[in-house]
Formats: C-alpha cells, structure tokens, sequence
C-alpha cells in the first residue's frame, strides 16, 4: 500500500504558474504508474495527465495539453505537475493518484490509491 500527498496549490493570476508535489510513503513509487486528476465544485473528477512506471509515456488530457507537464522523480518517490499559462477554468481540486498497472488509465476507477488533495485556484 503506498500513502500520496499532494501539495503546491494555492491562488495564482491567469497566466501564471504552479508547481504541484506528490509525495508517495509506504511503497516505492517505481512500482506504480501515476495520474493527476481534477474536480471543480458541482463537477465529476477528470482525468488531466498520466505517466508510466519509468517516466517514459505521457498521456494528457486535450484541454491540458501543451500547458501542464507531468513528470516523476522515481528516487524521490515523488511526481510533479508542472502548471503554466493557468487559466481560470483550471480552478479544482487537484489529486494524485497511484495504478498498480504500468502505463495508468483516464479513468478515475483505474486507479488504487489517492492523496487528499490540493486547491488550485486561478483568478481572472
């Protein structure tokens, strides 16, 4: 069993940045693959990016992409989500999330384990 905690969120003005951790306890990081997903008030959980056990398939969600970057750092046990360009319906919850599969999935239900989450929040 692994245990995940998200932190890095916060407010941020359209345009900026956020960098957001994953830290992962309890089990090697390596042994899983890795999703970020995301939930605004009133709104289902989606599915914002993936990466495989060693890093080298990413997989992001259309209106994501080109603007978040999702890497992990296997020896820190720890996977990043790099934010750029943030525009205000990027507001959510943001959670981390652990597949015991090797390349993760889009769906929620495909994964294990999930940290409690960290707000993001962009203003106009």
């Amino acid at each position: 069993q692994v245990q995940l905690v998200e932190s890095g969120g916060g407010l941020v003005q359209a345009g900026g940045s956020l960098r957001l951790s994953c830290a992962a306890s309890g089990r090697t990081l390596s042994s899983y693959a890795m999703g970020w997903f995301r939930q605004a008030p009133g709104k289902e959980r989606e599915f914002v990016a993936r990466i495989s056990r060693g890093g080298d398939t990413t997989y992001y969600a259309d209106s994501v992409k080109g603007r978040l970057t999702i890497s992990r750092d296997n020896a820190k046990n720890t996977v990043y989500l790099q934010m750029n360009s943030l525009k205000p319906e990027d507001t959510a919850v943001y959670y981390c999330a652990a597949d015991r599969g090797v390349f993760g999935g889009r769906s929620p239900r495909q994964y294990d384990y999930w940290g409690q989450g960290t707000q993001v929040t962009v203003s106009s």
